[in-house]
């Protein structure tokens, strides 16, 4: 039999929720619970769900922090988190797959998209960072080589190797990726949330930790 080809796929990803009776903007149908993963080949629907589940991480009602009352409408009391919070987050991380096995390292529970920096020391600096729990995911720098283990709370884990020179390589697609994702986002918003784009844009660009586009598409 030949020998399957082996792929390592690294995606950025973000955690999503069914999204039923949502009416703010259209969004695409999806399952319970999932990832989908961030780029710049996503549609018009899948561009307002991610939207839309940023936007919902941030949903916080103002405290004591100085931020101004909850507008009353809508669409203005949905976004108000994503706009006036210092501090913003999107639930998810990096998705690597081994296509050879099959097996995939996900994101574990509380991890953010931005918490991906955490990786630049798996391959250049102390050579170690977990990403959450429940799994909870952990990546290893052995020499030339990181080890990826799916959750290191079970003594029976799966495991994915690969060379750290392709490891870095990987990650910095995975960058070029969430770029796309916003130059795409950036565009939806100037369609779908004209009076909001240009805080919208500048939200999501702190949330995802990318730089803000200096031009859509």
């Amino acid at each position: 039999m030949p020998q399957t080809s082996r792929v390592i796929v690294v995606e950025p990803v973000l955690e999503i929720y069914a999204c039923g009776g949502f009416g703010l903007w259209p969004v695409a149908r999806s399952v319970p619970y999932g990832f989908l993963p961030l780029s710049g080949g996503l549609d018009a629907p899948e561009v307002g769900t991610a939207v839309m589940r940023i936007v919902d991480c941030n949903d916080m009602d103002p405290g004591d922090d100085g931020r101004p009352p909850r507008p009353a409408d809508p669409l203005g009391g949905f976004l108000h988190g994503l706009l006036t919070m210092d501090d913003l987050f999107a639930s998810g991380g990096l998705r690597i797959t081994d296509t050879a096995t099959g097996t995939t390292l996900l994101p574990g529970c509380c991890n953010g998209l931005d918490e991906r920096r955490d990786w630049r020391e798996v391959v250049d600096g102390d050579g170690f960072a977990s990403f959450g729990h429940d799994p909870s995911p952990l990546a290893e720098r052995h020499g030339d080589t990181v080890r990826l283990t799916v959750d290191a709370e079970r003594d029976d884990s799966p495991v994915i190797e690969l060379p750290v020179t392709d490891l870095r390589r990987l990650l910095a697609d995975a960058e070029r990726d969430l770029g796309d994702f916003l130059q795409v986002a950036a565009a939806w918003a100037a369609r779908h949330l004209p009076e909001h784009a240009t805080a919208v844009t500048s939200a999501l660009s702190r949330a995802l930790d990318v730089p803000t586009p200096t031009s859509t598409p």
